[in-house]
């Protein structure tokens, strides 16, 4: 009984522990719906720095392999990796703007592909693809049209979301996972006094 209480508690302990975190990014989630400018600009610094970091690592793990095949393949994606990390540090505005015109090129490309696949296919999903690509079409051209005011705030509302979703992702498992725990740990407990209470009785031809 005290390992499984033990358990029980790490157990609440962690999915509390998620429902914490969840609860963190969902409120971070909404100040940045809010707020766009300025979570498009934490974004694209965020961005920055991990391309940074990862070039630093990536050339550190180039020099120590050095003498093999891929050096130069690796140390060449490695200084790409830093000198992007540099101009988006740099310059996160015009590096928004870059980056929304691609995304708003990969919504018109991937919109327009699903709408000729599902009009070309006709398989069982046509409906579904048909309003995807629809909808990605619509998408692209709004934030295409608004070029570059758009950049002000489309990679932030698409982190915010990202956010907000996984906030609530992290908050349904943790409370699921408690309630779970609970009613497992109940049923056990329920198992252990049921067995306990068993009467004794005693064998036919045991009493004199």
């Amino acid at each position: 009984m005290a390992d499984s209480r033990d358990r029980r508690r790490k157990l609440d302990r962690s999915f509390g522990t998620l429902v914490v975190l969840g609860t963190l990014l969902v409120a971070a989630g909404v100040v940045g719906l809010i707020h766009t400018g300025v979570a498009t600009l934490t974004t694209m610094l965020l961005f920055g720095w991990l391309l940074l970091i990862g070039g630093l690592v990536g050339l550190a793990h180039a020099v120590q392999s050095r003498g093999s095949r891929p050096f130069w393949l690796a140390l060449v994606v490695a200084a790409l990796n830093i000198a992007a990390g540099v101009v988006v540090i740099h310059d996160p505005r015009g590096s928004a703007e870059a980056l929304t015109m691609f995304a708003a090129l990969l919504f018109l490309t991937g919109g327009l592909f699903r709408l000729v696949g599902s009009v070309v296919v006709r398989g069982p999903q046509f409906g579904w693809t048909l309003l995807q690509g629809a909808f990605g079409l619509l998408l692209g051209l709004l934030v295409l049209f608004d070029w570059p005011h758009s950049s002000r705030y489309v990679l932030g509302l698409f982190f915010s979301l990202s956010l907000l979703f996984d906030g609530l992702g992290l908050i349904a498992i943790g409370v699921g996972g408690r309630q779970v725990v609970g009613l497992v740990t109940e049923q056990m407990a329920a198992d252990g006094d049921g067995g306990g209470s068993r009467p004794n009785i005693a064998p036919e031809g045991g009493q004199k």
